[in-house]
């Protein structure tokens, strides 16, 4: 029997002006969790997409060799049939169709092309509790949170006889809790199933925790294979992921902070979908000019739902309270008044809203801020280039050139054009949500160092984020938040992980 069950023999991958993989070799042996890392745009997901027949036999040279035999892939469908899986990021589930309807969709568990609802139920059923997904199999997806939703991916993978499961980032949008979940589940399933699994992700300390071995991809090309002999640490892989050493996680900084620049004041916001539902509770804040506030909580808090509420309120229903900026009341309705008041809000959704997926990098850019390259209302394409070729280089976005489209980056890539559209807004207030969700740690720390920037520029930060230590290395002040009330606030300088979680929990017993 072959000594790896997978093998990608010297891939090579090019799309119009860019060589995405460069003679690849990757091996993967049966029965363990293998690791893929790399820098956004070094060519991991691009690797997998071959694997998963998303590029089909053809578009690429090289061999894949899969259980001693190659593999010559013509769609999605090809894979799935030899038993690889793969599940991307941004979940591919419909919202309003059931977890049982979910887990089949494609694969009917049906006889004369009649679905047998007794048999989905029954093998819904069987798959949910091997996941460990305690829910109804009638509840609909979109009643789910997102930790929930991978476990029904997961299911869905299970349903098609996966033998080699490949995950891509699926604990970036995750809580603590649920990560923890996820990742002993795939232990779980590797133990217990034999289960071979790929996994790509940016969360190191993840990855030490649960994979066999650990392959580094920077600029598409393999660097090097690691074996997790349990002596693994985080630097070690990350000077081979930047091809430098990065000593300090966050840039030091000296803080300048000046008056009150930004209050949220009495701050109420119902459901939209449920009126009587308060989601905000009379939340208070004030944010300085030059001041870098963090928002801390877990997973349902509350935090994007003001967040957006306050940026023209495009969340909720029946919103009430005060904003007052520069000691003046302010008052906008929409978004388009956001932006005009100096406001600005960095989505943590970039799929469906933070871009336009079919336009290219250069006018996405420029969206948001279209009177500062436009001349009697028509958009100057010249200064526009020049504009995005700008941020193109400050942040660091791989592409061929801003005439890529959007949707044909990697996700760390199109963040960094999501960020790169609201910093050219030029706002006074920026809300960054998950600004660095999905982006590996080189690119992390240059998205910092322009957020200090910003800070010295004299704006008012405001960062949401789900990993605790961001919050604390790179916030001056945080409010801690709990089921839409704000339950605490300290210095950032004299908190602890362990102090932000103790408030939450204190808080929820009240």
């Amino acid at each position: 029997m072959a000594e790896y069950m997978l093998e990608m023999r010297n891939i090579t991958k090019e799309f119009p002006g860019v060589k995405a993989l460069s003679d690849v070799t990757f091996k993967v042996k049966k029965g363990e969790i293998h690791a893929l890392v790399g820098e956004n745009g070094a060519g991991k997901s691009t690797l997998m997409n071959v694997l998963s027949g998303i590029h089909p036999y053809g578009s690429y040279s090289g061999t894949i060799v899969y259980k001693g035999e190659e593999l010559r892939l013509k769609n999605i469908r090809d894979s799935e049939a030899a038993g690889i899986a793969i599940i991307h990021q941004e979940l591919a589930l419909s919202p309003y169709m059931t977890i049982a309807e979910n887990i089949f969709l494609g694969n009917e568990r049906a006889k004369h092309g009649i679905i047998s609802w007794d048999e989905t139920k029954t093998q819904a059923i069987r798959l949910m509790k091997m996941v460990g997904l305690e829910e109804k199999h009638s509840r609909q997806v979109k009643d789910l949170g997102v930790g929930k939703q991978q476990l029904v991916e997961i299911a869905k993978a299970l349903s098609k006889n996966c033998e080699l499961l490949i995950l891509d980032e699926p604990t970036a949008a995750l809580n603590d809790d649920d990560s923890d979940h996820l990742l002993a589940l795939l232990e779980t399933l590797n133990k217990k199933h034999n289960m071979t699994c790929i996994l790509i992700s940016h969360k190191l300390h993840e990855l030490i925790r649960i994979a066999h071995n650990i392959t580094i991809l920077r600029d598409g090309r393999a660097i090097e294979s690691l074996e997790n002999t349990g002596q693994l640490i985080e630097g070690r892989i990350i000077k081979d992921m930047v091809g430098r050493e990065i000593t300090d996680r966050f840039p030091k900084r000296t803080p300048r902070i000046g008056e009150i620049g930004f209050e949220i004041k009495n701050w109420l916001v119902h459901d939209p979908l449920d009126e009587k539902r308060v989601v905000i509770d009379n939340v208070n804040m004030y944010f300085r000019k030059g001041e870098i506030v963090g928002l801390a909580g877990l997973m349902g808090a509350g935090r994007t739902e003001l967040a957006m509420s306050v940026f023209g309120k495009a969340y909720g229903t029946k919103i009430s309270g005060s904003l007052i900026k520069d000691g003046k009341r302010i008052n906008p309705q929409n978004i388009s008044q956001a932006i005009g008041h100096g406001i600005a809000y960095v989505t943590e959704d970039r799929k469906t809203a933070g871009l336009v997926h079919i336009m290219d990098i250069k006018s996405n850019i420029t969206l948001a801020n279209l009177r500062d390259v436009s001349r009697a209302a028509v958009v100057n394409e010249d200064e526009e280039m020049v504009v995005a070729k700008q941020y193109q280089k400050r942040l660091d976005i791989k592409a061929a050139s801003v005439f890529q489209k959007a949707g044909n980056l990697s996700g760390g890539n199109q963040q960094k054009v999501v960020l790169s559209k609201w910093i050219f807004a030029n706002p006074d207030v920026l809300i960054l949500d998950e600004p660095t969700r999905g982006i590996d740690v080189g690119a992390k720390y240059e998205i910092y160092k322009i957020i200090l920037k910003l800070a010295e520029a004299g704006k008012c930060l405001i960062i949401i984020s789900s990993e605790l230590p961001e919050i604390l290395g790179i916030t001056d002040r945080l409010y801690i938040l709990n089921e839409g009330r704000v339950v605490g606030e300290m210095k950032t300088s004299e908190a602890t992980q362990e102090d932000i979680m103790t408030t939450i929990i204190k808080s929820s017993s009240v």
